[in-house]
């Protein structure tokens, strides 16, 4: 088996530069770069053809990129990609267990593709097992789990090489919140003892508690980068304030706010009101208008300012 890649003497598990990507005419990347230090996890954030899932197709071996350069453990792709994947680890966002086995075998099955030999992968199943607490289902068939057990189970099957780097894709979709949570929990767990991790995700929530860092991407180009909790301070402020009216009101709410250290976004029958510092204003309209609501601002909030509020077709 490749020898750990962690001996590099690069601190950045995963360096991308100026990635490109075209499917004919339609330009999918333009000019991405990632910086992803060992130990860290990066939420690569986006809309649904924003990009995302070509990313990580490209840095898997399974599309070549139109140009940029990747580095993974300080080793150029395409040429170390072979090498490189023996220390990766994916839970690809498809279910892909094999149903006609039961949930230890699949481990075993998937273990033997690493050159892992039977006496080690054996003990790394049970470790996993117990990890995940699918323990009790261990002789199970696939067929017979619900959709939190094979969850558990995709990302059990990507830490059996011991993987340098995890790529996550939508890893909790479809889980109910008593699933997620562990989920959540495991993959903390995980991250606070060095393993390294790439995530995309549609739950904010998910990407606010396990990324260090994240990327907003559209249209294949970063718009938004940062630590999680900074960049949305940075570019909407600390708290959000939403009112409920008529077009009318609102606009005039808008506009008397322009003086204000404030950032406003109205959305049919409700504005919304991103702010950085107090204003005599505000506080006056939230006690004058009946439905308004206060809260912290948040990385869906970023999100959806960055990015849209509407539906997009592809």
């Amino acid at each position: 088996m490749p020898s750990n890649p962690q001996s590099t003497k690069t601190d950045n598990v995963l360096v991308v530069r100026n990635l490109k990507k075209n499917f004919g005419n339609r330009t999918v990347l333009k000019d991405l770069n990632i910086t992803l230090p060992k130990g860290s996890c990066l939420g690569l954030l986006g809309p649904n053809g924003a990009g995302k899932t070509t990313t990580i197709r490209i840095l898997l071996g399974l599309v070549i990129p139109s140009g940029g350069e990747i580095e993974v453990f300080g080793k150029r792709y395409p040429k170390a990609i072979k090498k490189v994947k023996y220390h990766i680890g994916v839970v690809p966002q498809m279910d892909n267990l094999d149903p006609d086995l039961t949930i230890v075998e699949n481990l075993l099955v998937y273990a033997n593709y690493f050159k892992i030999c039977k006496k080690v992968a054996k003990e790394r199943a049970e470790e996993l097992l117990e990890f995940f607490a699918l323990k009790n289902r261990r002789d199970e068939i696939i067929q017979n789990l619900s959709g939190g057990q094979r969850r558990r189970l995709l990302l059990a099957r990507a830490l059996i090489n011991r993987p340098s780097l995890l790529i996550l894709d939508e890893p909790t979709i479809g889980l109910d919140p008593q699933a997620r949570l562990l989920m959540w929990q495991r993959l903390e767990a995980l991250r606070k003892k060095g393993t390294t991790m790439l995530l995309t995700s549609h739950y904010m929530e998910e990407v606010s508690r396990l990324a260090t860092q994240v990327i907003i991407i559209d249209n294949g180009m970063a718009i938004a980068q940062g630590n999680p909790k900074q960049i949305v301070e940075e570019m909407l402020g600390m708290e959000v304030m939403e009112f409920s009216g008529s077009p009318e009101e609102l606009e005039s709410l808008a506009k008397r706010l322009k003086n204000c250290n404030v950032q406003t976004e109205l959305v049919g029958e409700k504005l919304y009101v991103y702010i950085k510092a107090g204003c005599s204003i505000l506080d006056d309209a939230a006690s004058n208008m009946s439905h308004v609501v206060k809260r912290p601002a948040t990385l869906e909030d970023l999100f959806l300012k960055l990015t849209g509020r509407k539906l997009r077709e592809r």
